[in-house]
């Protein structure tokens, strides 16, 4: 059973809330130019509606926030759902013996009556005018066959933290899903809408403030205000690495790990920055928000209504289902490459100051450049500090006389960055050609401490190496290397498993 407080699939793009207390062509000079870029990506207001071609070709291509004022004042809904004017007890008439999806704030989403809801809604509105009474009806209104864990989060305050959250009104692919349709009567499609085939049609209402997580939906959203108000922060797609989305293959796959008011800086160091990038909007009754795929968080006032429709972006449905294997593959690669190489640190790699066009045919020492040499002496120093460690502690666990100690250990299985890792900056700073002709000389011992970086580093340079060196060259280079081992296939897969744990 799935908590409320844990995000949901991206399947399903219902979000999960908490209740809350309260590129120029041109040159111009870079602060102009950054000027025009930030004017650029703002949220645009229009109090007029746009027709449907100019939304098409000029504001959904921008792929940038849109506000439209008073854009559903016209609907039937407008005047008929608002709490302040009967809108409760319209809502019960109509579609209260509806069985809908309800989301509350201490427990999994649990099927009620609609018209069960709509109680609590009223219980709650009760409650702002007459003060903190405690919810007068919610076990009256309790289903016989609720467990006592269910009962239990409806008594009290925390009966009155309960909405709807994306409860379908038309769901063009799942229609047994449709648990309100009967509401379609009272709303209209935005008329710059018309031209789009809808992916579905859905009814946010709460009884007190919620927050939404921060995601993302995978369709283009128009999230318009029936009554109540809302605030929007919305993040553009290039802003995603300062959310950190949850891993691809999770069940949350489109939310944010950050609790964007109070990130851990030591666990998401890059949240820091999250602020910047974000753009708020407060939404109106009669309001309309166009949020284009990208990241964002709704909090939401109390006994506040809401319809939002789903839609395809243009660019997604013009995408032939046959290259979607092809493009994810140039995705991923295009992720993982700028993924390794900020965790790499780009350094400045020690360049000979003599070039090397033609492998050395030797392995011996004084073959080597001075940067080399020293690199070979601090890897022979770890590799001495390594050994020696082991031999202290094999003798403090032999000598049953003498008190245990805590030798120096170096720990290298589990490293990820270069400036953790002694042994893969070392590799890192040495030309190619110079690391082929030293790593001869101790082939082995760099392997016994390999990390999942320096495998990384290591298997990189091979890169490096195969392209300045013709094939019997290459060979002759991989006969040695691997000729030092009994083993030549476990070396192989030291390397491979290496590679594998860096790249996860």
């Amino acid at each position: 059973m799935r908590m409320l407080n844990e995000p949901l699939p991206l399947s399903s793009p219902k979000t999960t809330k908490i209740p809350i207390n309260k590129t120029p062509v041109f040159r111009f000079d870079r602060n102009q130019w950054r000027k025009m870029a930030e004017e650029s990506i703002r949220i645009t207001k229009f109090d007029a509606t746009p027709s449907a071609q100019h939304f098409t070709s000029n504001i959904e291509p921008k792929n940038v926030p849109a506000v439209f004022h008073g854009c559903i004042n016209d609907w039937k809904a407008f005047s008929k759902w608002n709490p302040a004017t009967g809108g409760l007890d319209y809502l019960e008439e109509l579609a209260g013996s509806s069985t809908v999806e309800v989301m509350l704030s201490k427990s999994a989403p649990v099927q009620l009556p609609f018209a069960t809801f709509i109680g609590y809604c009223k219980d709650f509105s009760l409650q702002r005018k007459v003060g903190h009474v405690p919810c007068s009806s919610e076990e009256k209104l309790l289903p016989e066959s609720f467990e006592t864990e269910q009962d239990n989060v409806l008594v009290g305050d925390a009966a009155c933290q309960i909405y709807l959250a994306q409860v379908p009104i038309m769901n063009i692919e799942k229609e047994e899903r449709v648990q309100l349709g009967v509401l379609i009567e009272d709303i209209q499609t935005p008329l710059f809408l018309e031209t789009k085939t809808l992916a579905s049609i859905n009814l946010w209402m709460n009884s007190a403030q919620t927050r939404s997580s921060t995601h993302y939906d995978p369709h283009h959203n128009l999230l318009c205000v029936v009554s109540g108000s809302k605030q929007v922060d919305l993040w553009p797609p290039s802003s995603s690495p300062f959310l950190y989305p949850m891993h691809l293959y999770g069940e949350a796959s489109n939310h944010s790990a950050v609790p964007i008011d109070k990130p851990d800086l030591s666990v998401h160091p890059r949240a820091e920055h999250s602020k910047k990038y974000s753009q708020r909007v407060i939404l109106h009754a009669g309001d309309a928000l166009f949020i284009p795929e990208g990241f964002h968080q709704v909090d939401s006032e109390s006994l506040t209504v809401a319809v939002n429709f789903w839609w395809q972006s243009e660019m997604m449905s013009g995408m032939l289902e046959h290259m979607d294997s092809y493009y994810l593959r140039r995705i991923l690669k295009r992720l993982t490459d700028k993924e390794m190489n900020q965790m790499l640190c780009k350094t400045s790699p020690c360049v000979s100051s003599k070039p090397s066009h033609e492998p050395s045919g030797g392995n011996m020492l004084h073959d080597l450049e001075p940067c080399a040499l020293k690199s070979l002496q601090e890897l022979v120093s770890l590799v001495h500090d390594h050994v020696n460690a082991v031999d202290l502690r094999n003798a403090v666990d032999s000598s049953s006389g003498m008190q245990k100690t805590n030798p120096k250990k170096i720990v290298t299985s589990e490293l990820y960055h270069l400036e953790d890792d002694p042994v893969a900056s070392i590799l890192w700073s040495l030309e190619p050609l110079n690391l082929q002709k030293m790593f001869l000389a101790m082939v082995a011992l760099v392997l016994h401490l390999v990390s999942p970086v320096g495998a990384e580093v290591l298997t990189r340079k091979f890169e490096e190496m195969d392209q300045l060196t013709n094939e019997e060259d290459r060979n002759e280079f991989y006969r040695e290397f691997y000729g030092v081992f009994d083993d030549q296939f476990a070396v192989m897969e030291i390397l491979l498993n290496g590679k594998e744990s860096f790249s996860c």
